[in-house]
């Protein structure tokens, strides 16, 4: 077993290796050039249509839906615990190259979603199935590229997307209250079952409520302590520029980090923060019920901007405006720190605990429709029950069980996740030009209504 987690261990450096942050980047960088910086020109009208109501249209979910079930596997560990850790190892500026790979992730999840919803196919059931699978096959005329995107990200979602969250809420809970692994296991899986077993009209519908109450509260929290230490709040912003383009310093507990540093784990833990390039997301976006490929498409763009934009961000002010970067602490340790620093007694302990456990809990119901749908492209739907089963078995083992062989094995499969979705969004980056192109000029001359 320690062989083998060495392997993965191993292969994980290899595979989230510089090449592929570069290439994750560079296509985000490209996307955006080709298609006009539309993150920046359209995201007061993609907010808006996010937030519109649309009249019916082909498919199972609302815009709404579909961004919350795509943000309930976004906006989670990554938000708490990998801010910090990237602001604990490459020190404040890493915050600034996670703002510019969310900028121009933004661009890269424009082009999945609105490729995901073109190719989007009806099965068996009289469901929407879509995701990067569907626009590799029957886009790129790469089959076996989306069966090797599928295979990928059925395994990642047992990974990254069930156990490690099962166990993440786990070890939150027993550490606070007290309370046995097993019967939290239990309860999880209890829940988790209540709610995919419901497909993803009912995934959407849980994902529409906690999604929104878990980033008001946290977002609500956060502004209070960053309020609370608004004279801090300038010189730590100067911090997260200047550093940015200098590292930091050795200081207090903090190890120093150079500029290397800082700009890779700023860029590692902003694309495993927002997922941008994974090609998970879209198989969300393909279910949402729209008349144009585009709108859903932008709609799915405001998901990065709300993941790392504005949530990540929370966390970055509290830990550069309360100075505890500088403990020595990483990881949730550091939140916890910063949190309970602006917070009297237990309450900064509490709320990012129970912050956690929600927005892992919604990690588990998002991913587990990411799997089900790779699952069902290399299967077929009539076995997709069985791997909803599973999907409950698995929250309660990943609950129970150490998973350090888990992590390396899910870091492994999400990487590979992302290679034949970036080969597909590179090659058809001419499509998505020109038929946003035509979808602008439709919207500006009105033979395309505004809003669905």
């Amino acid at each position: 077993m320690a062989s083998l987690n060495k392997f993965f261990s191993d292969l994980s450096g290899i595979v989230w290796g510089p090449w592929l942050l570069c290439l994750l980047v560079g296509t985000g960088i490209l996307l955006t050039i080709r298609l006009r910086g539309i993150q920046f020109r359209c995201l007061v009208y993609a907010l808006r249509l996010a937030f519109s109501k649309e009249r019916e249209g082909k498919g199972d979910i609302s815009h709404f839906g579909a961004l919350m079930t795509a943000l309930a596997s976004t906006i989670g560990v990554g938000n708490i615990a990998g801010v910090s850790t990237a602001v604990a190892l490459g020190g404040p500026g890493a915050i600034f190259w996670m703002w510019i790979t969310a900028l121009f992730g933004m661009a890269t999840k424009y082009s999945e979603a609105f490729l995901a919803v073109r190719y989007r196919r009806v099965n068996a059931n009289g469901e929407i199935s879509g995701g990067p699978m569907y626009y590799l096959e029957h886009g790129l005329g790469k089959k076996w590229l989306g069966m090797c995107f599928a295979l990928f990200g059925a395994l990642a979602a047992f990974g990254i997307g069930n156990m490690v969250q099962a166990n993440t809420t786990a070890e939150a809970i027993a550490e606070v209250a007290g309370i046995g692994k097993f019967p939290i296991g239990i309860i999880l899986a209890t829940l988790t079952a209540l709610v995919i077993l419901g497909g993803i009209k009912r995934i959407a519908s849980v994902s529409s409520i906690l999604v929104p109450v878990s980033v008001i509260v946290y977002f609500g929290v956060a502004l209070a302590i960053i309020l609370q230490n608004l004279p801090q709040v300038w010189p730590g912003l100067v911090g997260i520029f200047e550093q940015a383009f200098t590292g930091t310093a050795v200081t207090g507990g903090f190890a120093g980090a150079t500029l290397a540093q800082t700009v890779r784990y700023g860029i590692a833990r902003g694309l495993f923060s927002n997922e941008s390039g994974l090609g998970s997301a879209p198989i969300a976006a393909a279910a949402a019920r729209t008349n144009q490929p585009a709108k859903q498409a932008l709609v799915s763009m405001t998901g990065t901007f709300l993941d790392t934009i504005v949530v990540c961000s929370l966390t970055a002010l509290v830990l550069a405006s309360s100075g505890v970067w500088e403990s020595g602490a990483t990881g949730v340790a550091l939140t916890i720190q910063a949190f309970s620093a602006g917070l009297p007694g237990q309450w900064g302990q509490w709320i990012v605990t129970l912050s956690i456990i929600n927005f892992a809990f919604s990690t588990i119901l998002g991913w587990s429709y990411y799997g089900e749908k790779c699952f069902e492209y290399l299967t077929d739907v009539r076995f997709v029950p069985y791997y909803r089963y599973a999907w409950v078995l698995f929250v309660f083992i990943g609950a129970v069980v150490k998973l350090e062989l888990v992590w390396n094995f899910s870091d492994v499969m999400n990487g590979l996740m992302a290679i034949p979705n970036l080969i597909g969004l590179l090659f058809m980056s001419g499509l998505l030009a020109r038929e946003t192109k035509v979808f602008e000029n439709g919207i500006r001359d009105g033979s395309i209504e505004k809003y669905d």
